[in-house]
């Protein structure tokens, strides 16, 4: 009789140890590891990036963005422009937004060369068109790769610039886009990691960069039309020359004018 209640009391303790040892093996919801989420999207991107930006170099794509290659194959150039304007038009806005997107050089001498084939109102247009798509994508690229990484690791050392976009951002990146000796590349990835809202970074840009992009198609405009030494000295030639010494000035005269108008929109508000 005692050794048949000890069998029981074993075979009790074995069934309990098996239970707790289920318990241990079999995962639950709470306790069963997690996968580690990597950045896929992030690092997608940015071997993009890199990869476009290396074949930029590798197969010196930089020599098509030159001035070298553009009075070599000028005439042909424009008369493509001529008989294919569509297609013409497509393509130089495309260029523009792709060289934009991925911040490779080359934004003024696409910007002259517009001027040379459409003029410079019409070229300023498509500047304007392909410039802006391109920095938003190259904006948005930067805000969805580096801002939180940025936000973290140098925050306290963008205080200032956050400050300045925060009390208008507006004014603060039309005033950078008015400044040529700022690189347009430049403004687009800082800006990306600011907290300024899209929409205003397209109006800015858009607005920012009818000056400059007007003065360098007119300038492109000019030049491209130069056959010989003697021409440099032209009225047309000198205007534009003229017009780039002009433009450093923009921004202090849209600072001056930009207080008023601020100002002007206030008191309406109060009437």
């Amino acid at each position: 009789m005692g050794q048949d209640r000890w069998l029981a009391l074993e075979e009790r303790l074995a069934r309990m140890n098996m239970a707790s040892a289920k318990t241990l093996v079999t995962p639950t919801a709470e306790t069963a590891p997690r996968s580690p989420s990597w950045p896929v999207g992030k690092l997608a991107l940015g071997l993009v990036v890199v990869a476009v930006v290396a074949a930029y170099h590798a197969f010196d794509l930089g020599q098509y963005l030159s001035f070298e290659f553009l009075t070599t194959h000028r005439e042909r150039l424009l008369a493509y422009a001529h008989v294919h304007s569509a297609m013409a038009v497509a393509a130089f806005i495309l260029v523009y937004c792709v060289t934009a997107a991925f911040s490779v050089p080359g934004d003024i001498f696409l910007t002259m060369v517009g001027g040379f084939l459409f003029g410079p109102l019409v070229g300023t247009l498509y500047v304007n068109i392909g410039a802006t798509a391109g920095a938003t994508l190259a904006f948005l690229a930067a805000r969805y790769l580096l801002r939180d990484w940025v936000e973290s690791k140098y925050g306290g050392q963008l205080g200032p610039l956050q400050e300045g976009f925060k009390q208008n951002a507006f004014n603060y990146l039309v005033t950078l886009r008015l400044i040529p000796a700022v690189p347009f590349v430049l403004v687009n990835l800082v800006s990306g990691l600011t907290r300024i809202e899209v929409g205003t970074f397209v109006r800015a840009t858009s607005l920012g960069m009818i000056p400059a992009s007007f003065v360098f198609a007119y300038a492109g405009r000019q030049l491209g039309m130069i056959n010989s030494v003697k021409e440099i000295a032209s009225p047309p030639v000198l205007l534009a020359f003229t017009l780039l010494g002009l433009l450093a000035l923009t921004p202090v005269l849209y600072r001056r004018l930009a207080p008023r108008r601020g100002k002007g929109n206030a008191d309406r508000k109060i009437g």
